[in-house]
């Protein structure tokens, strides 16, 4: 059973997949992943060639705030940046859902939707926030500005279009307790029947 954790910047979706791997889920973190094949040969390269040598600070360092300037406000830019990162990505995760057999699997995507995941995960988890909290977050987590931050919130697809497709919901607003939620489905989850 493989379900796909996602939810908005700053919705809190990393503390959620701590939560899982606490209760024995094994944890495919997509970000950190993606994070990671920038330094793979080909794929510097081809990092270098859309979006120029900036791109590195170093042999071990991407310029994280050079590449989000770039690919926030341009829409085919990031897509070409998607179409280099993503199939490394699941090429990962699938090796690591077949290292994992028989386990509960969540794997940890920011861009489920955005990136037409969903055909790769059996059900779907959704962090949600409300949008003031989610930027309050990230200025603090990233030291970003509000506008910065309330642009890659519309980079995003709206959460009101992410709740119409999600199979469970996490409300991480301060209104809930979340370690309950996290709870519930990962019960329900395991009530499931699993792949073969």
């Amino acid at each position: 059973m493989v379900a796909g954790l996602t939810g908005g910047i700053g919705s809190g979706k990393t503390t959620v997949a701590k939560l899982f791997e606490l209760l024995g889920c094994a944890v495919f973190e997509s970000d950190e992943v993606a994070r990671s094949v920038y330094y793979q040969p080909e794929i510097k390269s081809k990092v270098i060639q859309l979006l120029g040598p900036e791109s590195y600070s170093s042999d071990t360092c991407i310029d994280k705030k050079f590449i989000s300037t770039k690919i926030f406000s341009d829409t085919d830019l990031l897509q070409q940046l998607n179409a280099i990162i993503h199939p490394a990505v699941i090429a990962k995760s699938k090796q690591f859902i077949a290292e994992h057999p028989n386990k509960l699997i969540i794997k940890e995507t920011a861009l489920l939707f955005e990136a037409h995941l969903e055909k790769d995960v059996d059900k779907i988890i959704l962090v949600v926030a409300k949008d003031e909290t989610r930027i309050k977050r990230v200025m603090q987590r990233d030291g970003l500005t509000h506008e910065e931050v309330e642009k890659k919130i519309k980079s995003q697809l709206p959460q009101s279009e992410k709740i119409k497709k999600a199979d469970f919901i996490i409300y991480n607003d301060e209104t809930e307790l979340v370690i309950p939620q996290v709870i519930k489905i990962y019960k329900a989850l395991n009530e499931l029947p699993r792949r073969r």
